[in-house]
């Protein structure tokens, strides 16, 4: 008996440490970090065209170049449409090709499911599915007019989807569960209404018109001093009821049919999760259009994964590791700020592809500790080596193994300047840290010759008080004590880095601080496997203003080792 009891006792053992080494979340501090081959990963990734791996002679071509590119992992689409072209035999050739071809060019994958929605409307479902509307039925506007979007309230449009995603993450197990070449999964793409706030079908009218379910009412009241603050004002300002039909709940107007139809799309994709999780345990997420340029539910994909209904999101679908944005507007520090939340690691799975990245994919690591960040069709930036995406991937790798062990610890801050937000303070550990943007330096003809100044960020990394790693591009840093800034006057400089001639000598700073901060050491390095830092170059000279401040030009990104002092 004993002895069975050991056999029993290993087996049990194994199992668990078989089970660790699939891809997984866990928590470190306030941050959440995937574990991918039993170390912390940072995605330095990139999501390929909706079309551009639809055969293998595109993917052959493709991951070369998303290698030269400095991807670390690839965000590759998944067609239903090719998968299951014929109902009940499944093509998994392009999935093979695409784990192949990462696997020969040292990347991981994140599958994305381009299952019975893409963008709203389901046009990677396939044809045998979308012809027969009437057992696979659509969505309708108020006014009857049927969508080409598949009902999320239907049985028949669930089990066929649910069915080819459950063989398609069999499929993966099947090769790759040893390999762990496929680290995560996308459900869906983009879900969200168009042209109507929601489902208005009989089944969609009838389920509106019905008392909102418990499990949403007993979430609100659990969690009420959490829930995000649009939705606890909305149920708040309709009298905060905790019984009712969905308006009187949350009141009469298009956000609660978005609401409601928010509740029926988490519900599908929670038990699309659950089906696959039953074969295969791999983390699996969901991404969202945004509610962007004042535009009302309808006119976006509303009633996706939003940060405004992430509290219907979870509920309803509990098994979502992340909503993850997708980014292609103006105002990125105000994005990533509302998906970066208590209840959700920021991770961004679409960004529009251009030479800000870069510093943008700095600045999401240092400020908010992201999982990844993945800019959209890839594939189309130059891979000659010198594009800002490249260069940063390359020393954002050199940090990888300092980024992860300093996350969830108050250890870090991220910056990102651009020409109208040219500065900013960070109060840290009782040193004031004044950060700007490399421009506002008087060197670079660029800064006042009506060029657009390209953005300028970074990461900040405290290794003590007096000991800090910046790492970035276009970013410049001073170190001082609170009071060293009371009654200090800002001299204008000449190109020289000297006051310009005219009179500021004249202006007479006031003294308060007891002591001042010096930069002892500014040292370029690199960054080993482990987290070792090694020594390149010294840059106390010019490169440092004879140790005023600290500073990466636009057109480089480095990582620097620097190194305080206090007098008096």
């Amino acid at each position: 008996m004993r002895k069975h009891l050991l056999t029993l006792s290993l087996c049990l053992a194994l199992t668990t440490i078989n089970a660790q080494d699939i891809p997984h979340f866990i928590k470190q501090g306030s941050a959440t970090q995937m574990i991918v081959d039993n170390k912390p990963m940072l995605l330095l990734a990139g999501e390929t065209g909706n079309s551009s791996v639809s055969s293998v002679e595109d993917i052959e071509t493709i991951f070369p170049k998303l290698k030269r590119i400095g991807l670390n992992t690839a965000l590759v689409p998944a067609y239903w449409d090719l998968i299951e072209a014929e109902e009940g035999k499944f093509d998994f050739s392009l999935i093979d090709k695409t784990i192949t071809e990462a696997r020969r060019h040292d990347m991981k994958v994140v599958f994305l499911w381009f299952g019975a929605w893409k963008n709203s409307m389901s046009c990677y479902a396939p044809l045998w599915f979308k012809s027969d509307y009437k057992k696979y039925p659509r969505c309708y506007t108020e006014t009857g007019k049927p969508l080409e979007i598949a009902s999320p309230f239907s049985e028949n449009v669930f089990n066929a989807d649910s069915k080819a995603f459950v063989r398609f993450i069999e499929h993966i197990k099947s090769i790759d569960e040893k390999e762990n070449t496929v680290i995560m999964i996308q459900v869906e793409n983009e879900i969200g209404m168009l042209e109507s706030a929601r489902d208005h079908s009989k089944t969609a009218n009838d389920l509106f018109y019905s008392a909102v379910p418990d499990e949403l009412i007993m979430y609100l009241k659990k969690n009420n001093k959490t829930l995000h603050p649009w939705l606890k004002e909305k149920w708040q300002k309709a009298g905060g009821k905790t019984e009712g039909t969905w308006e009187e709940v949350f009141g009469k107007d298009i956000f609660t049919d978005e609401i409601f139809m928010a509740w029926q799309y988490a519900a599908y994709v929670e038990k699309m999760i659950q089906k696959g999780r039953e074969v295969y345990n791999l983390p699996m997420y969901v991404n969202a259009a945004m509610n962007s340029r004042n535009r009302k539910p309808g006119e976006y994909p509303s009633a996706g994964p939003l940060a405004h209904l992430i509290d219907i999101w979870k509920c309803a679908a509990p098994s979502i590791d992340m909503l993850a944005p997708d980014l292609y507007d103006n105002g990125f520090v105000d994005w990533v700020a509302q998906y970066k939340l208590h209840n959700n690691p920021l991770f961004i799975p679409e960004i529009r592809l251009e030479p800000n990245d870069g510093v943008r994919a700095f600045y999401v690591f240092g400020q908010h500790d992201a999982i990844g960040f993945s800019p959209f069709s890839i594939e189309d930036a130059p891979d000659d080596g010198n594009y800002k995406l490249t260069k940063a991937y390359a020393k954002l790798d050199e940090l990888m193994p300092l980024i992860t062990r300093h996350q969830g610890k108050e250890q870090m801050k991220g910056i990102l300047f651009d020409q109208m937000n040219k500065e900013k303070n960070i109060e840290w550990d009782g040193i004031t840290l004044s950060c700007k943007h490399f421009f506002t330096l008087p060197w670079d003809a660029r800064a006042t010759d009506g060029s657009v100044w390209p953005e300028g960020g970074g990461l900040i990394i405290k290794l003590n008080k007096l000991e800090y790693i910046v790492a970035g591009s276009g970013i410049v840093i001073e170190f001082k004590y609170p009071d060293e800034l009371k009654g200090f006057i800002q001299k204008k400089l000449g190109e020289d880095g000297f006051i310009a001639a005219g009179g500021d000598t004249t202006d007479k700073e006031k003294w308060y601080s007891e002591k001042r901060i010096g930069i002892g050491s500014v040292d370029e390095v690199s960054i080993d496997n482990e987290g070792n830092m090694k020594y390149l170059r010294r840059l106390n000279g010019d490169q440092d203003h004879q140790g005023r401040h600290v500073r990466i030009g636009v057109d480089d990104f480095s990582i620097l080792h620097v190194k305080l002092y206090e007098y008096k």
